[in-house]
């Protein structure tokens, strides 16, 4: 149930200054006094919050999207409330010393105003789809750098793989790498492991495994 923004004034609702390990709450509305608690993060404490904020009728909760922290809260109470999600950078502090209180409070005032423009959240599959899709680009961004990696350590060991082998790590170009990796830097045993159409290029993989491999070459092939 999250919402974008609120432009208009509330008679009640709820700021939330989210931490690592608990959250305060405010609650203001026009007839009740102004209460503040904090609570854990766990997901229990965060129920709690929950049955909190219900008891006293709150529909509309703003909060700060602070980091990662605000995730695991937004994903347990985004089922019961109106939640607007708040870029930090709009929430200016009350002044004087800086205080989880006043913070909240401050969220608390500013929403109850009007005041507040919250981010976009997307349904929680978007979400979901987003992660993955994230997750997804830092896997193949990792593998590109580990071959990337590989490459160069041959190369500085004159291992010329890349110029016979269309492509080093294919099924015969891997097995002679692993074997490298393992100590074994005789040239005919490794261009024997050769398969395929790279046995007729026997001669130039002589040429290409005949190279200058120390322990040190063969420690970081096998990392």
């Amino acid at each position: 149930m999250a919402v974008s923004g609120l432009p208009f004034s509330l008679d009640r609702g709820c700021g939330l200054d989210v931490h690592k390990d608990t959250v305060v709450a405010t609650i203001k509305g026009s007839d009740f006094v102004t209460q503040t608690k904090t609570f854990f993060t766990f997901t229990d404490d965060l129920y709690l919050l929950v049955e909190w904020l219900q008891s006293h009728n709150i529909s509309q909760v703003a909060m700060e999207s602070t980091g990662v922290y605000w995730r695991p809260v937004y994903a347990v109470l985004e089922d019961y409330f109106h939640i607007l999600l708040v870029n930090a950078r709009h929430i200016k502090n009350v002044p004087g010393q800086k205080t989880d209180k006043k913070d909240s409070e401050w969220i608390t005032k500013l929403l109850l105003s009007g005041l507040l423009k919250g981010s976009f959240i997307p349904p929680q599959h978007i979400r979901e789809l987003r992660e993955l899709y994230r997750h997804r680009r830092k896997l193949i961004g990792m593998r590109t750098a580990e071959k990337n990696r590989l490459q160069n350590i041959l190369e500085s060991a004159n291992i010329k793989l890349r110029s016979v082998v269309s492509d080093v790590f294919g099924v015969s170009a891997m097995e002679m790498i692993r074997a490298l990796a393992k100590g074994q830097t005789d040239p005919l045993v490794l261009a024997s492991m050769a398969k395929g159409s790279l046995v007729k290029k026997h001669t130039e993989l002589l040429k290409a495994l005949t190279g200058k491999v120390t322990t040190h070459h063969c420690f970081m092939l096998d990392l």
